[in-house]
């Protein structure tokens, strides 16, 4: 079954087939025996990044297709931190009109503060190192594709406000226009380099259709990260000297960066920053540091081979499960990433990005359920987002 278009003026059918039953139903019975003016307070049980975007802009569709008010007031500004429980905003209007969009509006909270969260500390982990959205194909559908990039541009913005790089952009046209841009980023995926038989004939074929874009080339498809970057490096040495191409480094988790092993791995870093092998905490830590895949060793390992080579200004795209723990061990690593490709800001705890409403006030008396005292107190002015 395909899900319908937003929800629109003439969609009323279409928010009552996807929103609780017991809310459909809450709808009837006060229709019934008298509507109220009532205030919800919407909260998140975890601290969060403020993305209200996506459910402000839905609402104010909804209330002027209905042809009523619905005040929303907004108690933290987009981009600003949120405690655990403390209120994002509230919400004012008819009670037969709000009771059917609690599912909707709380689904379009949610995923996006989380993510947002998400994307904020990743950026402030590796401040030097800019980021793209590449979250599209882990999502569940366009619309969580729309979320995902909306949290990652708020997230971004908010870490640059503390002098981070953060996202510059994403992997496709539909949600570019989040980070001010026109087009996603991206040159060649694996498929390309298998269809070309080569990595640099695969970018020779890429460069030759697309001649005045910057060239990033995947370099892991046949295991030889190191000769095929310098490989094509030699190719196209006028790119590579005027600081516009870049190498991505995917390699999977089964195997280490060409010429890596534990041992090797361990050399590396003692060789640029010794005391990070020290300081690891974890497991999962030690093998960001100098496991498989795109390791802290690997990319270390890369820049020291571009260096050696006479490519200082080839830049070094790193992708393959970067969150927020990883660009932690990175950064500790001085890693020198100048770009991250990372769809690992969606959430791994999916539980956590559940929002919830209460009603707060009816016609003007406050009234909560028992354990949610605390929402009844409204800190703070009305924020613009």
């Amino acid at each position: 079954m395909t899900r319908p278009a937003e929800p629109s003026s003439t969609e009323d059918a279409t928010i009552a087939g996807w929103t609780d039953a017991y809310f459909n139903r809450t709808k009837a019975i006060v229709s019934r025996f008298g509507d109220a003016r009532v205030t919800y307070a919407v909260f998140m049980r975890r601290p969060v990044v403020a993305a209200p975007r996506l459910l402000v802009e839905w609402l104010t569709r909804v209330a002027a297709a209905r042809q009523t008010d619905i005040q929303i007031d907004l108690m933290h500004k987009e981009g600003e931190w949120v405690g655990a429980g403390d209120p994002l905003l509230y919400l004012t209007g008819s009670f037969r009109h709000l009771s059917d969009l609690e599912t909707l509006y709380l689904q379009k909270l949610g995923p996006p503060c989380v993510a947002a969260h998400n994307a904020f500390q990743m950026c402030l982990e590796l401040p030097n190192s800019s980021f793209l959205a590449m979250d599209a194909r882990h999502c569940a559908g366009s619309e969580m594709q729309e979320m995902m990039a909306y949290a990652a541009s708020v997230g971004g913005a908010a870490a640059r406000a503390e002098g981070a790089k953060g996202f510059i952009g994403g992997a496709n046209d539909a949600t570019a226009h989040w980070f001010g841009k026109s087009r996603g980023y991206g040159t060649m995926p694996h498929a390309l380099i298998g269809y070309a038989g080569s990595t640099v004939r695969a970018a020779e074929m890429f460069h030759e259709t697309y001649p005045d874009e910057a060239l990033t080339v995947l370099v892991d498809y046949f295991g030889r990260e190191v000769t095929d970057s310098l490989a094509v490096c030699e190719r196209f040495d006028s790119l590579a000297a005027s600081g516009r191409m870049a190498i991505r480094l995917d390699t999977h988790g089964g195997r280490f960066l060409q010429g890596l092993d534990p041992a090797e791995s361990y050399a590396v870093l003692e060789r640029h920053v010794p005391g990070a092998i020290r300081r690891y905490r974890s497991d999962t830590e030690l093998r960001h540091l100098v496991g498989t895949g795109v390791s802290a060793a690997a990319i270390w390992r890369m820049r020291e081979a571009l260096d050696a080579a006479g490519f200082s200004k080839v830049r070094i795209v790193a992708s393959s499960g970067f969150g927020v723990s990883k660009c932690r061990v990175m950064s500790e690593a001085r890693a020198p990433i100048d770009v991250v490709g990372t769809g690992s800001f969606i959430p791994n705890t999916w539980s956590e990005t559940y929002a919830t409403a209460d009603i707060v006030s009816y016609d003007g008396i406050a009234r909560v359920k028992l354990g949610r005292e605390f929402l009844l107190q409204r800190n703070g002015e009305r924020q613009q987002l």
